[in-house]
């Protein structure tokens, strides 16, 4: 069976997460590629099938996808966003052991509102004080806000990215940059 009629499993997602990545810190997902075992045609050719995936005509729908990509989650409820309930959904991401990918949908239909990456229930999370402390990798997007408040969140660059305007020790105001949830840099 050749690579690209090999089913579609957690490792390929992991590579589609490190391909967004690459575009903000290329040494850590060559790091995290080669400790995976794969090259960058690999990489690649992981994006390309989940980019055909998600644009093919007749398409599954996001959650379901999800589940056929990552298998059952390890958890899921039930949780209120505002006036809104939706349906959490949490999967490992061996790459980031302690983090998990969440899917956050609508309780009734399953429209998928939210993707990424947050801590793992129960998993520490970084201590976060000063600018310097925002290394690539080492928060979410949560994580920062709660850290750095107020912060605001802004329109990111692309789909997998979002920007959060950040609120540092002495008042000054930075942007801090996310793809898939994780922090990649401090503008």
């Amino acid at each position: 069976m050749t690579a690209a009629a090999a089913p579609f499993g957690p490792l390929d997602f992991q590579l589609v997460l490190l391909r967004r990545m690459a575009d903000f810190q290329p040494d850590l997902v060559d790091d995290a590629r080669r400790d995976l075992g794969v090259s960058i045609a690999e990489m690649r050719e992981a994006n390309r099938r989940w980019q055909a995936m998600v644009r093919a005509p007749g398409t599954r729908a996001a959650l379901t996808r999800y589940r056929s990509v990552l298998g059952e989650p390890e958890h899921s409820g039930l949780r209120r966003v505002g006036d809104l309930e939706c349906r959490t959904l949490l999967w490992p991401v061996p790459l980031w052991p302690d983090l998990r990918f969440e899917v956050l949908a609508a309780a009734k239909g399953g429209a998928v509102w939210n993707e990424w990456l947050v801590r793992a229930p129960g998993a520490a999370g970084p201590t976060l004080r000063t600018a310097g402390d925002l290394k690539p990798w080492s928060c979410t997007v949560d994580e920062a806000a709660r850290a750095f408040a107020p912060a605001a969140p802004m329109q990111g660059s692309a789909p997998t990215r979002w920007q959060l305007s950040l609120t540092l020790p002495g008042g000054e105001r930075r942007v801090a940059e996310f793809t898939w949830g994780l922090f990649q840099r401090l503008l």
